[in-house]
């Protein structure tokens, strides 16, 4: 059974599929070249879910679980 997904990328795609992955319970390692990449790529993520609980679509405990559930990283070794 599956339960942990990488994702290599952190650009618009990347994020989203670690978005939804994490959302969905998967643990995700989602890896990017750049610290900088990286970071944007999971602040992407973070304004999404921001948003997802004000227009109460999830709350805001499912929003930490699954921001909880992401990781991040340049190495992908």
């Amino acid at each position: 059974m599956v339960t942990k997904i990488g994702v290599v990328g952190a650009g618009q795609m990347g994020n989203g599929i670690a978005q939804v992955a994490a959302t969905a319970g998967y643990e995700v390692v989602m890896v990017d070249v750049l610290a900088e990449f990286v970071q944007r790529g999971l602040e992407t993520i973070q304004a999404y879910m921001g948003r997802f609980v004000a227009k109460e679509k999830i709350s805001q405990a499912d929003a930490d679980a699954a921001l909880g559930h992401i990781t991040t990283g340049t190495d992908n070794a």
